[in-house]
């Protein structure tokens, strides 16, 4: 009778272990976790106000052409800058990040610009996060306005948008400082909460330990 006993959990412990093995194997490379935890979303929305350094000239620029096209007039042009963040329009006011990334002159018959660039902020409560901005840039206008298109840390699954205004431009050099008014939702500290409900991958774990649990206790009772 313990025999058979014995010979019955010996295959009801291998039939657990290898499904909870197959689980967890399938959930190595990725796990869809939609319905497995499903997500309260505590969503907000932060104003940032700062003013954007963009130097050509100097002993150290923050923007400069790595490409320009002959004769185009300026079109096709691409800059690249990692441009000072600052709290106020004055250049020794308060760093706040910077902004990296590149600009390039997108239209033939009008100064525009697309933007491809980062604010990587480092003061503040926000230090350590940054927002991506991609889109059209009038640089006539007097405002202008760009998508916020993710972001990183405290701003994880942001969107928003972004308004420019040139409050200050040196014709001559190219030298400018734009202010920014960013409006961006995103998550409180960048975290979803997740509910209690654990994750197929987890819940194979659990049933693998309870399984090895139950096999070597009744071993050691037989």
């Amino acid at each position: 009778m313990a025999s058979l006993l014995m010979n019955t959990l010996t295959i009801t412990f291998y039939f657990i272990l290898s499904s909870s093995l197959l689980h967890i194997s399938n959930g190595a490379y990725s796990e869809d976790v939609s319905k497995a935890s499903s997500m309260i979303r505590v969503e907000k929305t932060t104003h940032l106000h700062f003013f954007f350094h963009d130097l050509h000239s100097g002993k150290s620029p923050t923007a400069i052409k790595i490409i320009g096209i002959p004769n185009s007039g300026g079109f096709g042009d691409v800059y690249v800058m990692d441009n000072a963040l600052t709290e106020r329009q004055e250049a020794t006011s308060d760093v706040v990040g910077q902004a990296q990334g590149m600009y390039t002159f997108a239209a033939q018959n009008q100064p525009v610009f697309l933007m491809v660039l980062t604010f990587e902020f480092t003061q503040g409560e926000f230090s350590g996060s940054s927002l991506s901005v991609l889109g059209r840039n009038p640089i006539m206008d007097d405002v202008r306005e760009m998508p916020i298109i993710g972001g990183s840390g405290q701003f994880r699954y942001a969107n928003g948008y972004a308004l420019a205004h040139t409050v200050w431009a040196d014709p001559t050099t190219s030298d400018a400082i734009v202010e920014y008014n960013v409006y961006v939702k995103h998550y409180n500290n960048g975290e979803v909460a997740a509910s209690s409900t654990p994750s197929p991958a987890a819940r194979a774990r659990v049933l693998f330990l309870l399984s090895l649990f139950l096999f070597s206790s009744l071993f050691l009772m037989y």
